[in-house]
């Protein structure tokens, strides 16, 4: 260190010069950094779909699910397995270890996949493995509708023109389109128009393959040249399709058309959207895990935009949900309160310097310590994320505190230097005042990082959310003690030396020590005072620690919100559209409510599992109008509809909550066992025993319920009887009712699929059904009720599995209480129901993942502790003074406590870290203190007595101070902000700090002094 100094001192110009390259290189590379709100804080996954169209839940469970899940079970590092069957539909999600190589387990999948697919059913279309998404997938949401086009004219251009142009985006991983009307061409069928023409079902879906048939045409050889063939397909309308050949008899061609209804429509869909109170198209652009939503926005609108002009007639809404804002909000505010905090620090530090040059060089340490972090995080591949700003926030008031420290000591010594009658060049005395503080400020820096390091430990969520914060923190502290112990000297040496001999104190640093030299005899010579004192703060501090509420994370004030919006099993695609028309037109009538969509069901290839049943609404406020009162005359609208389960959610509380549990809520009783009725059962049991606990809302079982199905089970006598077969009934049910996909058509560059299907009076009702004509070998039509028994049996709506068995949920959210009362009551509920073998509940969710963080971050604090004793001993050699060091920690736990309660009363995970936090600013000033003291004793000769503390504590009043100010006023912007975009997680934390920081200060200043005259006297070796 002696000889780092040294160097630095000696090449100054060449330091200097490199202190200002970095300035210039980090913000020109900082421009390339991407920015976006939160680090990534899910754990890799991929999730497999396989759809089954016709198939029951119990049949894709069984057929489908289970086997996929078998082949895939026991991959490595693997966490979780989870899958959610529903009608025609199965998906498999696996949660991998953090920081898994997703690439490559997607590899792994492929292959286990690739072993499994063949022994699926026939019927089912090949497993897809679906785009990687990140955490916060959600990029953006674009509402496409019209006045004058239809949906499956909306959706040609959707599919064909602008979903392309999106994909090819980098960081787009998918775009799924909800309410897609897929233009189709369609030969309707009427089995009785059929046999009055003497036509089959299977001649009609021959003739419509032959039509769509693409066929190569070979080529012509000649002895200069090769001539390729193309057949060119007849059919490019419906129109022409209607004029295919389908039989040949008495010398009249039979067309399609004369037999059937051959029309330009859609396929039943599986999903629908609603734009701005009307029917439309919802593209949802998901980015990938290592995209940027910053980046990938811009982009987005950068291409639609570029695609107006030829879509004159569409309307393109892209702010019904855009997280971008909520982004740059939250980066805009952040960076306001650094710039504020970096001003309040500047002005503290010429109120306490009150001399141009000192202030000069402790300044230059925030851009360089500042930057130098921003730098490394750059290159280790990181985001510029809200977390990550508020690491260099909280550390912005303590990295100018080595250079203080450095500072002071180097101007103190030049001035006696100055007034001694053989002064010492420079060099040396800035060299030795350097040497003199680095110890303390080495060990303190190290003990402020130590402090810090249980962060990186924790688990899970909370561990992705404040593993940057750390990191940047940590950062920026060993970034400052480096300038500190190079650029620090190097500056002093060219500045210092030419400051004026006769130098007055500043004015407020005269009157602080006026006050503090009056006022600290007093208890100096009186130890017992401040060891009561302390006894009783603590000890009320203690007792006070249980009375704190409990919460894992804030909620987050974004400008888009997310209602769920959830009618019962089996509801129809048209009978949520039209309670989602009427809640439209109440939202947007909501002063400050910009614009509406919902989709409702799910769309091809997309994330959503789920029933027609199932909708999310989705509208953004203005950022101008008043945010809580807006927010409860949305709730109000959303709670006039009791029939259907709907609440109210930011997008990204939403998603905390789904990466957490699997669901959207805070708090979750799963319950795991073979058998879905005693799941059931049991789910309800649950349910009543919590209905009238506190602070409980939206208490709800999990939907899995049975619904009407019918139920076709063939009578093989009879149909052996009329000379049919069991796969001809069965093909000509499923074509008629579900359709047969016979070809394409291709057109334009794009496609079209030519279906085989029935007339719609053929499958309106249970009836229509049972009167289904079929068509026997002898030419006659049998109703379908003749051969085969007809029943509406219950069915699973969806069933849901977790490591390897099915389970059900029992879920709530929290309101009016703390989350952490609330579930403490919920576990002692559930601990008294019984549960039969086979069967158990878990309880997860928010509370869960908050107790685990706690725990693991108080082991790891314990042992961080021990770890600060050993630096503690290794710096002072003394058991009794690390003892001394020990004591002061405990000094910032009694301001953070009251700051606390004075903001509410509840307790966060940020909280918890800001604790963390102060008590390295409370070490550090303790650690500064006893380290002047003893450099008195050892180094000047002072006697130990009340004198030798009174010099020390008055000498070290002012850097104690500064460093207290700045680390405080540099917070203050986030403490006056209060709640407000991007100060979600960090204004907590500013509370404990804040809080800590006032009484680990006042008790350092008044407290340790008398501590130290008591107890503080090293004796001699011997």
């Amino acid at each position: 260190m002696a000889w780092l100094i040294t160097t630095s001192l000696r090449f100054r110009v060449l330091i200097m010069a490199l202190a200002g390259f970095l300035l210039v290189y980090g913000f020109w590379t900082l421009q390339s950094t991407p920015l976006d709100v939160f680090p990534e804080f899910a754990s890799p996954r991929v999730e497999v779909q396989v759809e089954a169209p016709g198939l029951s839940t119990e049949e894709v469970e069984h057929l489908i699910t289970l086997p996929i899940e078998q082949a895939l079970n026991g991959l490595p590092w693997m966490e979780t397995i989870r899958s959610k069957t529903v009608l025609g539909l199965s998906s498999v999600v696996l949660i991998f270890q953090e920081d898994t190589d997703l690439i490559r387990v997607r590899s792994l999948v492929q292959e286990r996949l690739a072993l499994v697919s063949p022994t699926l059913p026939a019927v089912v279309r090949p497993p897809v493995i679906l785009s990687p998404l990140s955490s916060t997938s959600r990029a953006l949401k674009i509402g496409i509708s019209s006045q004058t086009l239809s949906r499956m004219e909306l959706t040609d251009l959707a599919l064909w023109k602008i979903r392309p142009r999106l994909r090819a985006i980098p960081g787009v991983a998918n775009v799924a389109i909800w309410g897609q009307r897929d233009r189709q061409y369609q030969v309707l069928v009427d089995p009785r128009r059929l046999q009055a023409n003497g036509i089959t079902l299977n001649a009609v879906m021959q003739a419509a393959r032959d039509a769509s048939l693409v066929a190569g045409g070979g080529f012509i050889e000649t002895p200069n040249q090769q001539l390729p063939i193309r057949q060119i397909s007849p059919i490019t309308t419906p129109n022409d399709l209607a004029q295919t050949l389908v039989s040949f008899k008495n010398n009249v061609p039979i067309r399609l058309g004369d037999v059937t209804r051959v029309v330009e429509s859609h396929p039943p869909p599986i999903g629908d959207a609603i734009i701005n109170g009307a029917p439309g198209l919802l593209l949802i652009v998901e980015k990938q895990p290592w995209g940027n939503t910053l980046d990938v926005t811009q982009k987005v609108e950068a291409v639609l935009d570029s695609m107006r002009p030829g879509l004159a007639e569409v309307e393109i809404d892209s702010t019904i949900f855009r997280p971008a804002t909520f982004i740059e909000m939250s980066l805009e505010n952040l960076q306001q309160a650094m710039l504020l905090g970096s001003v309040l620090v500047i002005m503290v530090l010429v109120a306490f310097l009150f001399e141009w040059r000192t202030a000069v060089i402790s300044l230059v340490t925030i851009p360089l310590s500042l930057m130098a972090a921003a730098v490394v995080l750059h290159f280790r591949g990181g985001t510029i994320n809200t977390m990550v700003l508020a690491g260099l926030v909280i550390a912005l008031g303590e990295i100018v505190d080595d250079a203080i420290i450095d500072v002071e000591n180097i101007m103190r010594r030049l001035r006696l230097n100055r007034k001694s009658p053989n002064p010492s060049p420079a060099f040396q005395i800035v060299l030795r005042a350097s040497l003199e503080v680095r110890s303390a400020v080495v060990f303190a820096s190290l003990i402020v990082c130590l402090v810090f390091l249980p962060v990186f430990f924790l688990p899970g969520l909370s561990g992705a959310f404040f593993r940057p914060l750390a990191l940047s923190y940590i950062l920026a502290i060993m970034a400052s003690l480096l300038v500190a112990l190079t650029v620090t000297p190097a500056l002093s040496l060219t500045l210092l030396p030419q400051a004026p001999l006769r130098r007055q104190e500043a004015p407020l640093a005269r009157i602080l020590k006026t006050g503090y030299r009056a006022l600290l005899p007093h208890l100096v010579n009186r130890p017992r005072w401040s060891v009561t004192m302390l006894i009783g703060a603590l000890s009320i501090t203690f007792m006070a620690l249980p009375f704190l509420g409990e919460e894992f994370l804030p909620n987050f004030m974004e400008r888009d919100f997310l209602m769920h919006w959830v009618g019962k099993p089996g509801t129809s695609l048209e009978a949520m559209q039209r309670s989602t028309l009427r809640v439209s037109q109440e939202l947007r009538a909501i002063p400050g409510v910009r614009n509406f969509g919902s989709h409702i069901g799910r769309a091809e290839v997309a994330d959503e599992v789920v029933g027609s049943n199932f909708g999310e609404l989705w509208i953004s406020l203005d950022p101008h109008i008043e945010y809580a009162a807006t927010v409860r005359k949305i709730q109000e609208v959303v709670g006039g509809y009791p029939g259907l389960y709907r609440d109210v959610l930011t997008y990204l509380r939403e998603r905390i909550k789904e990466v957490l549990t699997g669901t959207s809520a805070a708090i979750v009783v799963r319950i795991y066992g073979p058998d879905l009725d005693i799941l059931r059962e049991k789910a309800q049991e649950v349910y009543a025993s919590l209905s009238d606990i506190n602070g409980l809302i939206d208490l709800k079982v999990e939907s899995q319920v049975l619904v009407p199905h019918v139920q076709i089970r063939l009578r093989p006598d009879v149909a052996a009887n009329l000379g049919m077969g069991p796969g001809q009934i069965r093909s000509a049910v499923s074509t008629l009712l579900q359709g047969f996909k016979a070809g394409e058509v291709y057109q334009d560059q794009e496609i079209y699929t030519v279906a085989v299907w029935g007339e719609a009076f053929l499958r309106t009702d249970v009836q229509a059904l049972r009167q289904l004509p079929l068509e026997t070998p002898g030419g006659t039509l049998v109703p379908l009720g003749d051969i085969a028994e007809m029943t509406i049996v219950p069915t699973p709506n969806e069933i849901k599995r977790e490591a390897s068995s099915r389970r059900i949920d029992v879920t709530a959210n929290v309101a009016g209480q703390d989350l952490g009362s609330v579930a403490r009551d919920i576990e002692s509920r559930v601990t008294h129901i019984p549960f039969d073998r086979g069967y158990h509940p878990e309880i997860l969710g928010e509370y869960a993942a908050r107790q685990e963080s706690q725990s693991r971050l108080y082991a790891l604090a314990a042992l961080s502790f021990i770890g600060i004793l050993v630096l503690l001993h290794v710096d002072f050699g003394n058991v009794r003074l690390v003892s001394m060091v020990a004591m002061t920690l405990p000094f910032a736990l009694i301001g953070g406590v009251v700051a606390v309660f004075m903001s509410g009363g509840i307790l966060s995970l940020g909280s918890l870290v800001g604790f963390v936090t102060v008590l390295g600013i409370a070490a550090r000033n303790g650690i500064m203190l006893i380290s002047h003291y003893r450099h008195l004793e050892t180094r000047e000769g002072e006697q130990f007595g009340s004198e030798l503390v009174m010099r020390g504590s008055e000498e070290r009043l002012v850097p104690i101070l500064m460093t207290a100010c700045t680390a405080g006023l540099a917070l203050i912007p986030l403490v006056i902000g209060g709640n407000q975009p991007g100060h979600e997680i960090e204004y907590p934390m500013a509370i404990v700090i804040l809080g800590g920081l006032t009484t680990s200060t006042v008790l350092n200043l008044f407290l340790l002094p008398s501590l130290y005259k008591a107890f503080g006297q090293v004796q001699p070796t011997q």
